[in-house]
């Protein structure tokens, strides 16, 4: 570590500036360093004097003028930045609270349900579905149907194979056996997948994409079959 090198003031103070005495200021004429107390002194071919800002340097401290950056190998003035004293952030004023609202509460608005309590079907034979070669319409009265399981298989009725759908539609001979199931969701919610029906399932005019699980809302039409046409009533 090299020796701390101090200035003779005029006034006799012993300053560690060599522009200016850090006692009491005055203005230091030369810079020639003084020993310090313990009579060590900075060698004689290791200082050299700032041409810029007549500030000694010691050469084992770097090529940089610690003062004001003056590069004493290339001559070059001001290479080295000089840190710039911190900026002192200015403090924002408080913000004040805002008054508290003394205005009565409002009425929280009641949104309708989104999900019926309770699902139901109503299943009609609607001659205007009737295709050209498609069989007369039966004359059959509406039903109703609620969904009460988690799963209900819709389809016809096949003794020989033991098909017993929840919601036989045996009047509609192009009806699958296994046609279509209605799935009631852990949120109250309802789903219908066509398993793979022969004629395919019709939703709001929409053919369903088989194995596919689609959510139905209050109002939707279902048409399958010859002349099947099913609501879903909320």
């Amino acid at each position: 570590m090299s020796a701390q090198l101090t200035y003779l003031c005029p006034k006799g103070h012993d300053s560690t500036e060599a522009d200016f005495c850090s006692e009491c200021g005055a203005k230091i004429n030369g810079v020639s360093p003084i020993p310090d107390r313990a009579g060590n002194g900075l060698a004689a071919d290791k200082q050299q004097i700032c041409p810029d800002c007549a500030t000694a340097h010691d050469d084992s401290e770097g090529p940089f003028c610690e003062i004001c950056g003056y590069n004493f190998v290339t001559s070059l003035s001001g290479e080295l930045p000089i840190a710039s004293a911190p900026v002192s952030t200015p403090v924002s004023a408080p913000v004040a609270s805002p008054a508290p609202d003394t205005s009565p509460p409002s009425s929280p608005t009641v949104l309708p349900p989104s999900l019926p309590a309770q699902w139901e079907l109503t299943i009609t034979i609607d001659p205007s579905l009737r295709l050209p070669e498609s069989p007369e319409p039966p004359d059959s009265p509406p039903q109703t149907i609620v969904l009460d399981k988690p799963t209900t298989l819709m389809g016809r009725t096949s003794q020989a194979r033991a098909i017993y759908p929840d919601i036989a539609l045996d009047l509609d001979d192009a009806v699958s056996h296994r046609h279509a199931i209605f799935s009631l969701q852990p949120d109250g919610s309802l789903t219908l997948r066509d398993i793979g029906s022969s004629n395919g399932t019709i939703l709001n005019g929409v053919e369903l994409k088989p194995m596919t699980d689609i959510s139905l809302k209050p109002g939707d039409s279902i048409v399958l079959g010859h002349w099947t046409r099913i609501a879903i009533v909320g």
